[in-house]
């Protein structure tokens, strides 16, 4: 911080108009006290009285006046053409260094290999994300989420049973299977038929069950996945896209969104905390962690 940078016309003339304004008002009021001692005659009071004590017929006092007009036109001026709107912002500094700051990382770090995105990725889920979820994932014993299963048919199976307080998107939350009609044993056609047919896994375990949880699926989940899984309406994300389930985009979208948990909700990290190379990097290391299983 520079103290009375005078190379800044908005310094120079602050600094000026705050010394007019203290020098004016040391004017007048000594003009006033001075008044107070040699002027003792006789004045004009107003008609009306209380318990006998009047009030003289005075007018404002003219630097009163002059320095409010002042003060007004100051306030005019400083709005228009001073700090608010026109010259130098702490907040637009820091938003200009941020999106310089990002543009040479994206510069720098678009061509990362798989392992250097894993890598990244560990390094920034032990900064942001360690203090719920834990150093290992493992979501310090249902204070959060386990990752280590997350975006793993195994992970798919759980949500189906136990529901969803969701990320955000208009239809809410998701259901609990018993609140929508499945029974327990079906869950894992479901999961298998989103993880091989749907999702970015791509593969199941239960290949057997792949065609019953199609149909499993069409009756109970196309509501709000929509048949295709992109859960959305005349093109508009009305519920999770399940296409994306098992890939570092999923996570994005979730950290982008935020999302409601047993204990408590996750803030977005829609702002500049994580840039998009930084989200993704996060989301190929959550993944690496289900697919190690």
């Amino acid at each position: 911080m520079q103290w009375l940078n005078l190379g800044d016309n908005v310094n120079l003339l602050s600094l000026i108009g705050a010394v007019l304004i203290i020098a004016i008002t040391f004017i007048v009021v000594g003009r006033m006290f001075a008044q107070m001692k040699t002027q003792k005659g006789e004045v004009e009071l107003m008609e009306y009285n209380w318990d006998g004590i009047g009030e003289q017929k005075n007018n404002a006092p003219f630097g009163w006046m002059l320095v409010f007009f002042l003060i007004i036109v100051w306030m005019i001026w400083y709005f228009l053409w001073g700090y608010p709107l026109g010259s130098y912002s702490r907040i637009g500094e820091y938003n200009a260094e941020v999106q310089a700051h990002n543009a040479k990382f994206s510069e720098k770090f678009k061509s990362l290999s798989q392992d250097e995105k894993i890598a990244m990725g560990q390094n920034l889920f032990l900064v942001q994300c360690s203090q719920c979820h834990g150093i290992t994932a493992d979501g310090i014993n249902g204070k959060a989420a386990n990752l280590n299963v997350w975006g793993s048919e195994e992970a798919l199976a759980d949500v189906i049973e136990k529901g969803s307080k969701g990320m955000n998107y208009p239809l809410g939350e998701m259901t609990p299977a018993e609140g929508l009609g499945i029974a327990k044993e079906d869950i894992p056609a479901i999961a298998a038929y989103v993880a091989k047919e749907i999702s970015a896994i791509k593969t199941t375990k239960n290949e057997n069950l792949v065609a019953k949880g199609k149909e499993l699926y069409e009756a109970t989940c196309v509501a709000c996945h929509q048949l295709d899984g992109t859960g959305k309406i005349d093109g508009e994300a009305m519920a999770a896209d399940l296409t994306q389930y098992g890939s570092s985009a999923f996570v994005a979208e979730v950290l982008n969104r935020g999302k409601a948990g047993a204990i408590g909700t996750m803030p977005s990290f829609n702002t500049s905390i994580l840039n998009d190379i930084q989200k993704e990097a996060v989301g190929e290391y959550i993944i690496s962690l289900s697919r190690g299983r």
